[in-house]
């Protein structure tokens, strides 16, 4: 059966409420994306609410890098934690916990949801008997029906119950979900009657999102499909508590294209996070292009979008069911179009801003390296570099290679292709010319002489000096790259180690 097209009517009300239990990773960035282009395409408003409650999973500064690094991207929320709209404050879970205990107070008045004293050695007996006997694992619903003595004698022992909610035998939880279709999952599949409550008096994550979106007027929840199970639990509680349920969209899950499989936090070929992305010279122009396309496909075949432009043409029925494949390739491609039409200033200001930050390797040695004017220098290597590079980590490569290039060791295997003797007679030829130079160093006129003098052109005569300069044939314009030096000593030294490696 096919999908039916979602019509958008009314207010638009969507959330993006991640958990401050690590950083912001490139899935979270897909969820808060989409939620984004749908709220500002629909012209709706964007929540930022933090789902707190796991206060022991919680990590120092996961809320920060969940923030930072949105507006790193250009996503901006409308209301959230620092813009808080009074009706709907707070926005963090952990400061609503009296307003879920109000709910399940309500739910065990109405008996539909009980105490339950099982301990957790009982649970994982529980567990451990079902799986033996080739039973999904799930709640055989013990304490359901318990009296009041019951309890009473449960808490002598000094046990302190779980809330839970009792599901209806046989019945179908069902959504028409905006990406995926008809959906329906019988009460019988999903673990037996589940905790709102936990213990120690804190709502699960299943009951207080319920709680927060209706409160929050929400409208429309988009999340990853890896949400999918947790539903037909959260549609429960709606039913439960007889309230307005919003609309759902579970959006794709991002799979690796080497592997073929979800794109895991151990899979070491690929960044995971925000944060190593800016880090390693990405544009967040870029990333946000591409995170766009994991999940979502324009009209047409164009591939490069603005902001606004996304925003212009999102469709909720353009978002795909199919996994989005991770293509590295296609994201390279994408920073280094992004790279190309970028005001070199900007670029400069951006890479500049790395290697103040010191994140990686090449940033620290770049503050290591002793030079007058950095800036002029990383300037005229994104002069030079611009047309070729994938990411602003390779301009500052560039500078520490160039920076340092007494140093450097540089690869000379590429001198294979060209005779020998002719290599040898063009780099004593140009040594002698710098050397002998007693102005400003004209590159081009240098060359120019001392093909004249040797009789050397075309290939000969300026792939070698690539070689010698840059450890390649290819390179940008050799004139270009030796305007890098100020100092005749360093070309001299270079033109000198070139020469001893060819046997001088």
């Amino acid at each position: 059966m096919s999908k039916m097209k979602t019509e958008v009517t009314g207010d638009v009300r969507v959330r993006y409420a991640p958990s401050p239990t690590g950083f912001l990773h490139i899935g979270n960035a897909q969820s808060a994306l989409f939620n984004y282009l749908f709220a500002k395409h629909y012209k709706g408003t964007w929540v930022l609410r933090i789902e707190d409650t796991d206060l022991k999973r919680n990590v120092p500064h996961g809320e920060e890098s969940q923030m930072s690094n949105l507006h790193w991207l250009g996503i901006d929320w409308d209301e959230g934690p620092d813009k808080p709209k009074v009706e709907y404050a707070p926005y963090h879970q952990k400061d609503r916990v009296d307003i879920y205990h109000k709910y399940v107070q309500k739910l065990l008045d109405a008996g539909l949801a009980y105490k339950d004293y099982t301990t957790e050695e009982e649970l994982k007996q529980l567990k451990e008997e079902q799986v033996a006997a080739h039973i999904a694992p799930h709640y055989d619903g013990r304490w359901y029906g318990a009296t009041e003595e019951q309890c009473a004698e449960a808490e002598k022992k000094g046990l302190k119950p779980a809330i839970r909610l009792h599901l209806r035998e046989d019945y179908v939880y069902e959504w028409d979900d905006m990406i995926k279709g008809h959906v329906a999952f019988n009460s019988a599949n999903i673990g037996g009657d589940f905790i709102i409550e936990k213990s120690n008096g804190m709502a699960t994550y299943n009951f207080a999102v319920v709680i927060d979106d209706y409160l929050m007027d929400i409208t429309h929840v988009m999340r990853g499909d890896d949400h999918i199970a947790n539903t037909p639990k959260q549609v429960a509680v709606y039913e439960a508590l007889d309230i307005p349920q919003p609309k759902f969209g579970h959006i794709t899950l991002i799979y690796s294209l080497k592997t073929q499989k979800k794109l895991s936090k151990r899979d070491k070929n690929t960044l995971q996070f925000i944060s190593q992305y800016r880090n390693n010279g990405y544009l967040s122009e870029a990333i946000l292009n591409f995170t766009a396309f994991l999940g979502w496909s324009p009209v047409g075949e164009k591939e490069i979008f603005s902001r606004e432009e996304l925003i212009e043409a999102y469709d909720i029925n353009r978002m795909s069911v199919s996994p989005a494949f991770f293509d590295q390739k296609k994201l390279d491609w994408i920073n280094s179009e992004y790279i190309k039409k970028t005001d070199s200033d900007e670029l400069l200001k951006r890479t500049m801003e790395l290697v103040a930050d010191g994140e990686t390797d090449v940033a620290k040695a770049i503050q290591d390296i002793t030079m007058d004017d950095k800036a002029k220098f990383m300037k005229d290597i994104i002069s030079i570099y611009k047309t070729e590079v994938k990411t602003l980590l390779d301009f500052m490569k560039k500078f520490v290679f160039f920076g340092n290039i007494k140093n450097e060791e540089i690869d000379y295997s590429d001198f294979e292709e060209f005779d020998r003797e002719s290599v040898k007679k063009l780099l004593a030829a140009f040594k002698d010319e710098v050397a002998n130079n007693e102005g400003d160093l004209d590159f081009n006129q240098i060359i120019s002489k001392v093909g004249k003098d040797t009789g050397i052109k075309g290939r000969d005569l300026f792939m070698p000096l690539n070689i010698v300069f840059t450890g390649s044939k290819s390179a940008p314009q050799i004139t270009d790259i030796l305007g890098l030096f100020n100092d005749k000593a360093d070309i001299i030294s270079v033109i000198d180690r070139a020469q001893a490696h060819l046997g001088n």
